[in-house]
Parts: C-alpha cells; sequence; structure tokens
C-alpha cells in the first residue's frame, strides 16, 4: 500500500488500519515535539475501513506520546463523499480524545482547509472547548506549515505535494495585493515586552522588578519549582501571544486560568528573550567572556585575597 512503513508487520494489532498508512509519526517540529501526520488522501473507502478501529488505531498510536508535548498535522486533501465518515464518528471521536489527549497537544496544523473545514468547525464550535480551539491553526500552502517544522522530517504524501503545486500555480499569475506597512507606534505606557528595563523602571514609577517578570517568578517558586521539565517545554504560540498582549495592556493574568504550569515559564523565558538589551549587556559582554579565560589558580587566589 502507498504510504505505508516497510517495517510493519501483519502481526500489528491495528495491521488492517495500519496498512494504509492514514497515521504517520514524523519526526519532531521546530520546539522539539513529536509530530504526527493524518492523511485524508490515503483513506479507502468507507466500505472498506472500519472507522471505530480507525479511531482505536488512533488512540493506541497517540497513546505513545501524550505524556509529552506533541502536534497532529492533518492533510485535508483527499477527503470526499466515498472516504468521508460520518458527523457522529466524528462527534464521538472528539469526546473520547478526554483532557490526557488535550492537554500536552500544543498545536493542530489544518493543511489545505475548505469549505467543508469551515461548516464543519461551525458545527462543532459549542462542543469544543476555547482552549482547545486555540490551538488549531490552518495552513493553505505547505510553506507556510514548513516554516513552524523540519522539513527533511516532514511526512508529505505525494497527492499533497500534487495538490499544493496546483494551488500555487493558480495563484502564481495573480498580482499580490501591496502590504500597506503602518507607521511604527511607540510602545504603550504599560508595555512590557520588547522594551528596554530603563523605560519599565520609568512606567513603573521606579519599581526597578517589572511586573510581568515578578508574577511569573512568584507563581513558579509557589506552584512549579517541583515540576518535572520547567523551562524546557514549550506552549501554545497563540496561548503566549494571548498573555504578551493582555500584559502589554496592563490587563491582569491569572495563570491558574490556563491549566499549565509551563506556560510561566516560557513567559518569563520569552520576557528576557525580547529585551532589546540582554540582561548581561553588550558592553559588558567581553569582559564577561574574559572571566572564562581566567586560569582557575589565579581566580582561587583573588578570591582569598
Amino acid at each position: 500500500t502507498p504510504g505505508q512503513d516497510p517495517a510493519l508487520s501483519v502481526n500489528h494489532p491495528f495491521y488492517d488500519v495500519a496498512r494504509h498508512g492514514i497515521l504517520q509519526v514524523a519526526g519532531e517540529d521546530r520546539f522539539g515535539r513529536r509530530v504526527i501526520t493524518f492523511s485524508c488522501c490515503r483513506m479507502p473507502p468507507s466500505h472498506e475501513l472500519n472507522h471505530r478501529r480507525l479511531l482505536e488505531y488512533l488512540k493506541h498510536t497517540l497513546d505513545q506520546y501524550v505524556e509529552s508535548d506533541y502536534t497532529i498535522v492533518y492533510f485535508h486533501y483527499g477527503l470526499n463523499s466515498r472516504n468521508k465518515p460520518s458527523l457522529g464518528w466524528l462527534q464521538s471521536t472528539y469526546k473520547e480524545f478526554d483532557r490526557r489527549y488535550k492537554k500536552n497537544l500544543k498545536a493542530l496544523y489544518v493543511v489545505h482547509p475548505t469549505n467543508f473545514i469551515k461548516v464543519l468547525w461551525t458545527i462543532f464550535k459549542p462542543l469544543i472547548s476555547h482552549k482547545f480551539g486555540r490551538k488549531v491553526i490552518y495552513f493553505n500552502y505547505l510553506s507556510e506549515l514548513r516554516e513552524h517544522l523540519k522539513h527533511d522530517q516532514l511526512i508529505v504524501p505525494p497527492e499533497v505535494l500534487r495538490y499544493d503545486e496546483k494551488l500555487r500555480n493558480l495563484h502564481r499569475g495573480r498580482v499580490p495585493t501591496p502590504a500597506k506597512t503602518p507607521p511604527p507606534r511607540p510602545p504603550l505606557p504599560t508595555q512590557q515586552f520588547g522594551v528596554s528595563l530603563q523605560y519599565l523602571k520609568d512606567k513603573n514609577q521606579g519599581e526597578l522588578i517589572p511586573p510581568v517578570l515578578r508574577f511569573t517568578v512568584t507563581y513558579l517558586r509557589e506552584k512549579g519549582l517541583r515540576t518535572e521539565g520547567l523551562f524546557r517545554r514549550s506552549a501554545s504560540v497563540h496561548t503566549i501571544r494571548e498573555i504578551q498582549r493582555l500584559y502589554n495592556q496592563g490587563k491582569p493574568v491569572n495563570f491558574d486560568d490556563y491549566g499549565d504550569v509551563h506556560i510561566p515559564a516560557v513567559i518569563l523565558k520569552t520576557f528576557l528573550r525580547e529585551l532589546p538589551q540582554p540582561l548581561l549587556t553588550f558592553t559588558a559582554y567581553e569582559q564577561i567572556l574574559g572571566i572564562t579565560s581566567v586560569p582557575g589558580e589565579h581566580f582561587q587566589d583573588e578570591q582569598l585575597q
């Protein structure tokens, strides 16, 4: 079968479904998260595929990765009236994926969405939590997807590659609407990200510790110090941007609302990363590097003196 894993054995508990190659484990994304692809073009006609078995196989595959952060890429091209599962099956599928599956799913990339996807979203929107909805990201072209994933590891069916090429050819002759670049705006008085420490000090009545730094450190000290992988795990890009926007507008942020102690850790890293001048300033950079060239014995003598 095209797309079938050559190492797949007939003894696989879900060989009847796995042999189609609908699901593939495709390396890692740019954040080191495991990537799993779902390709609709590899789904056979409905009368040849037990959709209940497909659901069980999907859960069987995800069970191997849900304890860590992971990403799903959904290739929508190839879904048609012959292989499309029922709406009832889709509804029961979403309900069966409980919090254990949804918690560490950091992104669901939908490639080549169609009107069917938009209609489906309207139908299921009342059932889908706001937190999960923020993880769904649409890409019209593979080039957009490859900005987030490692290109050499991504498994893309040939049918999807050809369809993407067709779409790009259709739009290649069109003159794109020129984008109007807005003039640069001064930072808000409450801005927290992307401004200097001096700016923050001036706007916070001389307070030395910026609010975002104080709140994240306090939260992590109280609730995160025993969390494994702190500062190593990633978080939803949309969630991080939302929290940045709240802080920049001077609005309060309650990290308990997000249910993930890794989020304030990522916010803290993002704050430090976006400082125009690093904490160890550019001026002091060479001096700090010079510390590594000081002989150990000389360094100890200096300490003793």
